[in-house]
């Protein structure tokens, strides 16, 4: 019975590698962008962010203050600067997350 179990797994486990590789192998390849072009697309990125998202993920991000500076600096609660900082994130994900698209 163990040795029938055992080749029962391993034909599983067969056919979900060879599932998977013809997957993988449909899969759209996005050729990277170098990185200027990187650069380029991420500034493009945060320019469509709306102003109270983009000045807070500049500030933070890109100019290296922290939460508590951000705050101070824009007369706003932590918690808000927080969730700016998280919303603006994700909208960066879900704008470049085609960049992430390949083999």
């Amino acid at each position: 019975m163990t040795w029938r179990l055992a080749l029962d797994r391993q034909r599983a486990d067969r056919r979900r590698v060879r599932r998977e590789d013809s997957v993988r192998s449909t899969d759209v390849v996005v050729p990277q962008p170098d990185a200027d072009e990187r650069g380029q697309l991420l500034w493009r990125a945060i320019d469509g962010l709306s102003e109270k998202l983009r000045v807070v993920i500049v500030l933070s991000a890109i100019e290296g203050y922290d939460v508590k500076e951000v705050a101070t600096l824009l007369e706003l609660p932590e918690g808000t600067v927080k969730s700016r900082l998280f919303l603006a994130r994700q909208q960066l994900k879900e704008s470049l997350s085609w960049m992430n698209r390949t083999r």
